[in-house]
C-alpha cells in the first residue's frame, strides 16, 4: 500500500554497519510500572515519618502532664502545714466568705411619660402607677394610703414627738475636716470644680451648704466677702492667695456674728422616726408590706432599712434640693452596712436605693415636690447656678424645676436614686433624682419618706444579712433570704 511503502520500518532506519538495538516499548508501557514503585515507596516513607512524630507527641505530652502533676504534689505538700508549724497567713483570721450572687433586683420599668400600670397591692384592690419621669424613673400612685392610715401616722408623729431636722453646723462635720487634716491648697483644688484656678461663687456656695448646713445666696456671698475682706478686687473670684486669708472657721463666725434665720437653713422642718418591725402599730406593718409589693424587692431588704420618717413643714417650711444618698465610691462606706463590713473611713453615705415619699395630707399652698433637673438631656452641676439663678433653691426658683408634683393626701410617689449595673444589682448613683420640697405658702405639710437601703457593694450587703440573720431575735424569722417571695407578674400590669 501506498502507507506503508512510505513509512520506512524502524529497523530500515538503523545506519548500516551498527549493532542491531533491541526493539523499543512504548514510553508509557516502559515508564508506568516504574512510576508507581516509587510512588508506593515515598507514600510509605511519608505515612511512617508522620506516624513516628504522632508516637514522639504524644509520648512527651504524658510526660509534660505527669511531671507537672509531681510538682504541683510537691507544692502542695510542702506549703501544707506539719505539726505545729503554719503558714505566716494562718496567724490572721480567715478571710470573709465570697457570696454567690445569685439575686436580681427587680427594677420597675418605665416604658414613658404618662404610661400607666395597674398595681395590686391590698387584696381585692387596684392602684394605678403613673409615669412622672425617666431620668430619674419616677412614678406616683394615688390613694396609696387610706385617710384613717394618714391620720394615724400623724398621730403616731406627735405622740413621739418631733425635732428640728436640722441644727446650725452639720454633726460630724468638724470632726472630718481635722481627721483629713486638708492643706488650703488641697481645699482650693477640692472646690475648684472647673479647675480655672479660681473659685466662683456657685463653688463657694455648694460648699458652705454641704459643710455648713446654712443657704446662702449669691448676694450673701458677697456681703461675707466684703464682711472679712476676702475678695480685694472685687471681682465676686477668689484666688488661692485671697484663699488663703480665710481661716477654716471665718464662716462660721461671721455667720454667729451675723446671726441665722431659719429660713437660711438647708432644711427647715420637724421630724421623728417610726419603728415598722414586730410589735409595731398595725397601720405601720401594713404600709410597710405594701412597700415591699409595690418595689418588688425582697422583704429582707425592705425590713432592714430606715423605719418610716414622718416630716412636718409649717408655713415657710422648705427642703433645698439635694440627693437622697451621695455616690459610692471604693473608699466609700454605707451608713447601715459599715459595721458588718468592718472598715474604717471617714467617708460615708446612706445608700438609700429607693425613696418612697407619701403625702400625709394635702396642702393649701406650695409645698410641692420638685425635680430641677427631670428628664434633661444632660445633667451639669456648674449650670444650676448661672447668672444669680439657683435651681437649687426651692424658697425662690421652684417654678423653674422641670417637674413638680402637687402634696395630696394619701398619694405616693416613688423614685429610684441609683442606676441599675446591668447585672441586677445596684449600680452609679442617680444624678437626675435631685430634687427638693418647695416652700410651704399656706397651711402644713406632713410627708413620709421610706428608703430602702441596698449597698452597691453586693458582698458588704450580704455579710450584712446574714450577721442580722444570726441574731437570737431574728432567728425565727424566715424572710432573711435575698430571694423574693412575691411574684412580681402577679402584682405590675400595663393598662
Amino acid at each position: 500500500m501506498t502507507d506503508n511503502q512510505e513509512t520506512p520500518d524502524a529497523e530500515d532506519t538503523a545506519p548500516s554497519g551498527s549493532a542491531t538495538l533491541p526493539p523499543l516499548r512504548p514510553p508509557c508501557e516502559r515508564l508506568s510500572c516504574h512510576k508507581s514503585s516509587v510512588c508506593s515507596r515515598s507514600y510509605f516513607v511519608v505515612v511512617m515519618v508522620f506516624f513516628h512524630v504522632y508516637i514522639i507527641n504524644v509520648i512527651a505530652l504524658l510526660f509534660y502532664v505527669h511531671y507537672s502533676s509531681g510538682q504541683e504534689d510537691a507544692n502542695r505538700s510542702r506549703d501544707t502545714p506539719s505539726g505545729n508549724h503554719q503558714r505566716p497567713e494562718s496567724g490572721r483570721p480567715p478571710s470573709k466568705p465570697e457570696f454567690l450572687r445569685d439575686v436580681s433586683l427587680t427594677r420597675i420599668e418605665g416604658i414613658r411619660v404618662g404610661h400607666v400600670q395597674k398595681v395590686s397591692l391590698v387584696p381585692g384592690k387596684v392602684h394605678e402607677m403613673r409615669t412622672l419621669s425617666l431620668k430619674p424613673l419616677l412614678f406616683e400612685i394615688p390613694n396609696f394610703l387610706s385617710e384613717d392610715e394618714c391620720r394615724v401616722v400623724m398621730q403616731l408623729a406627735q405622740l413621739k414627738g418631733l425635732m428640728e431636722s436640722q441644727l446650725m453646723v452639720q454633726d460630724g462635720q468638724e470632726e472630718l475636716a481635722k481627721e483629713l487634716n486638708l492643706s488650703p491648697e488641697e481645699i482650693f483644688n477640692l472646690l475648684d470644680i472647673n479647675q480655672d484656678g479660681q473659685l466662683q461663687l456657685h463653688e463657694i456656695l455648694t460648699h458652705s451648704r454641704v459643710r455648713d448646713g446654712i443657704w446662702l445666696t449669691p448676694e450673701n456671698l458677697r456681703e461675707i466677702y466684703a464682711g472679712l475682706k476676702a475678695d480685694k478686687d472685687d471681682d465676686g473670684l477668689l484666688s488661692l492667695e485671697e484663699f488663703r486669708l480665710l481661716s477654716n472657721d471665718a464662716f462660721q463666725r461671721f455667720l454667729m456674728q451675723q446671726g441665722v434665720k431659719r429660713s437660711q437653713l438647708v432644711r427647715n422642718s420637724r421630724h421623728t422616726w417610726l419603728y415598722q418591725g414586730k410589735g409595731a402599730h398595725q397601720v405601720l406593718q401594713d404600709i410597710k408590706t405594701r412597700v415591699t409589693r409595690l418595689t418588688r424587692l425582697p422583704p429582707t431588704l425592705v425590713d432592714l432599712s430606715e423605719p418610716l420618717q414622718v416630716v412636718r413643714y409649717e408655713e415657710g417650711g422648705h427642703y433645698h434640693a439635694h440627693h437622697d444618698s451621695g455616690p459610692v465610691y471604693p473608699e466609700t462606706a454605707c451608713t447601715h452596712t459599715r459595721l458588718a463590713a468592718n472598715i474604717s473611713t471617714p467617708f460615708e453615705t446612706s445608700c438609700r436605693y429607693i425613696t418612697v415619699l407619701f403625702y400625709l395630707n394635702s396642702v393649701e399652698g406650695g409645698g410641692e415636690t420638685a425635680f430641677p433637673v427631670a428628664d434633661n438631656r444632660t445633667y451639669d452641676e456648674v449650670s444650676l447656678i448661672q447668672n444669680d439663678v439657683d435651681l437649687l433653691d426651692t424658697r425662690r426658683n421652684c417654678k423653674k424645676s422641670n417637674l413638680r408634683v402637687k402634696p395630696t393626701k394619701g398619694t405616693a410617689v416613688f423614685w429610684y436614686n441609683y442606676l441599675s449595673d446591668g447585672r441586677g444589682w445596684v449600680g452609679e448613683q442617680d444624678e437626675y433624682a435631685l430634687h427638693g420640697g418647695c416652700m410651704v405658702t399656706q397651711g402644713t405639710k406632713w410627708v413620709a419618706n421610706k428608703w430602702i437601703n441596698i449597698d452597691p457593694d453586693y458582698q458588704r450587703q450580704a455579710r450584712y444579712q446574714q450577721l442580722v440573720s444570726q441574731q437570737p431575735e431574728d432567728e425565727d424569722d424566715e424572710g432573711l433570704t435575698l430571694n423574693p417571695d412575691i411574684q412580681s407578674s402577679d402584682i405590675h400590669q400595663d393598662l
